[in-house]
């Protein structure tokens, strides 16, 4: 139950851990908010789930959000936002915020020739809902996408910024770059922490949009449009997982860019 004057905790939900780059978004954003996350890390990923099946993740980590008083639920994985959005959307009695939307906004804002480049995992390339969500807004521009399976794994072993990376981000973009986009989207929320790397491997010219920090913004001007703002002071994050994963601190501690105090293993109804 939302509590007057917006006190009620936002909560964020991925399927793993790169949903930490919107917590660290709206960490910076919205310092006065309260704020849970919910990582379904024994059940990651959901790319290579049936929609059926990501529909039901989906739905059983935000009735757990749900039940710890959230006044607003994001969903900070591009998979869950292009398969689950909308029968949450009209199920949970709280705003939902997804990915996709806001860094499509960002893009047609930003993009000067309507040529847009999008990269994300093998699932949500294959999804098209970047190209949908653009196209319905814009018939005539153009969307250039490709699949970077390596990017997360790069991440998470912390080479975000080696020549490995760098040379595997080359590869990845060459195709789409050839195509004169004027704009990348990062279709995944891993790959902000590939910035300094997508910089290196194509220059500064490419626009690059940052679904993490459009959703963040996003967030914050809704709370606005709904007066739920907290007026703060912000307890400290608490961290749900479904598995602690041995190299959880470590990551987590590189996405924020703070260190994780309060985290707790949960197990969600199968």
């Amino acid at each position: 139950m939302t509590e007057p004057g917006g006190r009620s905790p936002i909560g964020v939900f991925d399927s793993g851990l790169g949903g930490l780059t919107v917590v660290r978004a709206l960490l910076h954003d919205l310092p006065h908010e309260d704020l849970i996350y919910l990582g379904d890390t024994a059940r990651v990923p959901y790319g290579t789930k049936s929609r059926e099946a990501i529909v039901r993740f989906a739905e059983e980590g935000s009735s757990f959000l749900l039940g710890k008083g959230i006044k607003l639920l994001v969903l900070a994985c591009n998979t869950m936002s292009a398969t689950a959005l909308p029968e949450l959307a009209s199920t949970m009695g709280v705003p939902v915020v997804g990915v996709i939307d806001p860094g499509v906004e960002e893009a047609i804002r930003v993009s000067v020739g309507g040529r847009i480049g999008v990269i994300g995992t093998s699932a949500t390339i294959n999804s098209q809902a970047y190209r949908r969500s653009i196209q319905t807004r814009r018939p005539e521009w153009l969307v250039f996408s490709q699949a970077c399976p390596l990017f997360v794994p790069l991440v998470e072993e912390g080479w975000e910024e080696s020549e490995v990376a760098v040379m595997t981000a080359r590869q990845y973009l060459a195709p789409v770059v050839a195509q004169g986009i004027d704009t990348l989207v990062l279709g995944c929320t891993h790959y902000p922490l590939l910035i300094p790397t997508l910089r290196r491997a194509v220059g500064t010219a490419l626009r690059i949009v940052d679904s993490a920090t459009q959703t963040s913004r996003e967030v914050r001007d809704l709370l606005a449009r709904l007066a739920l703002e907290n007026p703060g002071p912000a307890s400290p994050m608490r961290c749900y997982l479904t598995d602690i994963p041995p190299s959880f601190i470590g990551v987590a501690d590189r996405f924020l860019g703070r260190p994780v105090t309060h985290v707790e293993r949960v197990s969600l109804p199968s």
